[in-house]
Formats: C-alpha cells, sequence, structure tokens
C-alpha cells in the first residue's frame, strides 16, 4: 500500500506527497500533460525536443546540472506519446535545490538559438542512430504510420519525419512551451523523509507565483475501426527476416487492458509460453518471438514481434504464426498457466514498487490517468482477469481484419 497525501495550489498545480521515514534521499517528480500527441502533424518531435532542452538553464540557473552535482542529485526524464516526465533525486536535506531547479525552469526557462541548435543537433543524432540507420530501426515507425490514419499516435515521440527537427523555429519551440509547460498543466509528487507541512510551505515558495495558463484538453481526432489488413513491406537491406504485427485495441484505462497484457505473457513470456514452445522450440520457423500491449492513454496497440529463422520464408513464418494465434483463439486457456503469471506479475510490479522514485513517478502516472488510487489497487484488476476475459479479448483483437503487418525480408531493396 503506497500511502500519499494530495493538494492543489492556487495555479491548478496538483501535488502529491508520499512520506516515508526510511529513506534518506527524497524525489520531486513532475510530469507534464504532454507528449507526441500534442504536436502538429508537420511539426512533430517537439515534446522529446523539449525533454532536452529543459536542461539547458534557465533565468536564475545558467548551468542546470551544475547546483545538482553540487547536492548530491540526479536527474533524468522520458517522454512518450501521452506525456513528459521530470524527476530529481537528492539527500532528503538538499530537497530544496530541486525545487529551486525545478520551478525556474517552469517559469523562466532560457530560449536561445544556440541552445536550440545544440539541441537540436543532439536529437537529429539519436534520429539517424537509433532509427534511420538502425536495423529494424523504423520498424515501430512504420507500424505506427500504418496502423494510426487518423489519431497522433501514427508517430512516434522522436517524430514524424527529420526534418520536422531540423526546420524547428525558436518561436516554435517557445510556442510550444508556453501552451503547455504550465503549473496547471502538471503534476509534481514530493516522495521522501519529508513532512506534508514542509511540503506544501516549499510548493509556496518556489512554485505559487507562476501564472496558470490553459490546460491541455486531451481532445484529438479518434481512430475508425479497421474493417480490413494492412501490410507495409519496410525498406531495410540485408536483414534478418522480421514480421511485426499490431492489433488495434483499448486505451491503459479500461479493464480489459489487464486481460491483454496477461495475454501477452502466456503467449510470449518465457519458454512455457505458446509462441516460445511451438515456434521456436518445437517448429524452428522464429528464433525469437515477443507480444505486448501499449500502454497509451487513448486506444492502442497489440504487439506481435519475431526475427525468422534462417531458410523460412516469410509466408510460411506469417502462416505458422496465425497457426498459433487461432489455436490459442479456439481453446480455453489454462487456468493454472493464468494464475502463475498473475502472481509473477503483481510481485514484480509491488518489487518495482519498493523504489522511491518508482513510487513518485507511479502517483504522477496515475493521478494523471485520472485515478491515483490505481497505484494500490492495479493487482486487483489483474486478479479479476478470467480465462473467458482472455479468450474474449483474443477473439476480438487478434483478427486478420484488424492487423497492420510489417515485413523486413531478405529482398528487400
Amino acid at each position: 500500500m503506497i500511502e500519499f497525501e494530495t493538494f492543489t495550489l492556487d495555479n491548478g498545480l496538483r501535488v502529491i506527497h508520499h512520506y516515508d521515514s526510511l529513506k534518506s534521499s527524497a524525489v520531486l517528480n513532475i510530469l507534464y500533460n504532454v507528449g507526441a500527441r500534442d504536436e502538429s502533424i508537420d511539426k512533430t518531435g517537439f515534446a522529446h525536443l523539449f525533454e532536452h532542452l529543459m536542461f539547458g538553464g534557465s533565468a536564475n540557473i545558467p548551468e542546470y546540472d551544475g547546483p545538482l552535482q553540487e547536492a548530491g542529485g540526479q536527474n533524468n526524464a522520458f517522454t512518450s506519446n501521452d506525456l513528459t516526465n521530470y524527476y530529481i533525486q537528492v539527500p532528503v536535506e538538499n530537497i530544496e535545490t530541486a525545487f529551486w531547479l525545478e520551478s525556474d525552469r517552469m517559469k523562466h526557462l532560457n530560449f536561445s538559438q544556440k541552445s536550440l541548435d545544440v539541441q537540436k543537433g543532439v536529437v537529429i543524432e539519436e534520429f539517424k542512430q537509433r532509427y534511420l540507420n538502425q536495423p529494424y530501426g523504423q520498424a515501430f515507425m512504420h507500424i505506427r504510420s500504418t496502423a494510426y490514419q487518423t489519431h497522433p499516435y501514427q508517430w512516434p515521440t522522436i517524430g514524424k519525419e527529420i526534418f520536422h527537427i531540423e526546420d524547428a523555429k525558436l518561436q516554435d519551440v517557445m510556442d510550444f512551451f508556453k501552451r503547455f509547460y504550465l503549473p496547471n498543466n502538471a503534476i509534481a509528487c514530493v516522495a521522501g523523509n519529508i513532512s506534508l507541512e514542509k511540503t506544501k510551505a516549499l510548493f509556496e515558495k518556489w512554485f505559487a507565483d507562476i501564472d496558470a495558463g490553459t490546460a491541455n484538453k486531451n481532445q484529438y481526432p479518434q481512430e475508425n475501426k479497421q474493417l480490413e489488413p494492412r501490410r507495409f513491406v519496410a525498406p531495410q537491406a540485408n536483414a534478418q527476416m522480421a514480421l511485426y504485427l499490431a492489433f488495434h485495441t483499448c486505451s491503459k484505462k479500461d479493464k480489459a487492458h489487464y486481460a491483454l497484457d496477461l495475454m501477452s505473457d502466456m503467449l510470449s513470456n518465457g519458454k512455457n509460453s505458446l509462441f516460445y514452445k511451438k515456434l521456436v522450440e518445437e517448429e524452428n520457423i522464429f528464433t525469437s518471438i515477443d507480444a505486448y500491449v501499449g500502454e497509451e492513454l487513448d486506444p492502442s496497440l497489440f504487439y506481435i514481434s519475431g526475427r525468422i529463422a534462417e531458410n523460412i520464408t516469410v509466408e510460411k513464418a506469417e502462416s505458422s504464426l496465425w497457426n498459433v494465434i487461432e489455436t490459442f483463439k479456439n481453446k480455453i486457456p489454462d487456468n493454472a498457466d493464468l494464475e502463475r503469471r498473475k502472481n509473477k506479475l503483481i510481485t514484480a510490479r509491488k518489487y518495482h514498487e519498493t523504489d522511491l522514485l518508482n513510487k513518485a513517478m507511479a502517483l504522477c502516472i496515475a493521478e494523471n490517468m485520472g485515478n491515483i488510487d490505481l497505484v494500490n489497487t492495479e493487482a486487483e484488476h489483474y486478479n479479476l482477469v478470467s480465462v473467458t476475459d482472455i479468450k474474449e479479448q483474443a477473439n476480438k483483437t487478434l483478427t486478420k481484419n484488424n492487423c497492420t503487418t510489417i515485413i523486413y525480408d531478405k529482398i528487400t531493396k
């Protein structure tokens, strides 16, 4: 059980406090309600670009990392299609340094052409190394752009096109910041050996005078139901053949998500999973195969990906995979296997949340989903999943008309 208190500043900043007297460090985590889905289709990659720009200094702190290192702290950030998250972890006696750093960049982030050019260069290099010049690097770019026709999930956080970052203007990024990096578009969590009273006092001191703006309403054009298969042959020469399948499914906020998550475990997690036993061990069709469900806040995708064994054609691999999928859909899942996987998953999540930083992030993410109590009730949702739920989701989701297939073939040029 993660205990917490919440309060809201007059400017709309939502604050979560988690007290842990056993920790010598403290965490300040700030989640901004902005991700890649909030970008314009012709100006993508901005949320991720800001993940870098936010460390470029602010009006009263020209160098962000210097004061943090002196305070014995560490920091990092990540961007998803739905949100951007920043954290600082410091010895508890230095927690006010974290408040100073985070509040100053929320209020007075430095904008200069020099800083923008430097960070654009960093992001462009990342785009090239992780996506354009990496075998299978564009696989999920192809999946998103093929599976999504309307919703802004059709591009990844790095962006849709590299020139969107190359062409980003200083005024463009300033406008993006003013639109989304607001106290009333953020959720903050302090976790550690620090009292609620002190936490309130620090937020009043450092954040209360930051002006609110118009919070993100999170309204996006939604996908129509996919009614026929979609296919894309990926332009990747000299790579091991591979298949990627993606199926439209529900939001992470939907209770069906828990059945889909457990279904992915039954299909591919471990040597006792169906995909491994049939397609890797027995038939030697794939050298590896994986399945998992996306965790987006709008309707997401269920993914299956596999590397095809040598001397097996793409056609044979695809046919064999679908045969196993149909077998799974037409039989009653093993209840004992489901219970084992529930216990393993729940145990792993509980262990993950013993870490102070993980608890702070989990609290912010749950609050951003609209139900902070999920940090303590998620295990119950997994426990309620039945074999009937698994079968229902398999038959509803894993159909050819609902499938986007990305193919990497040896003959691809």
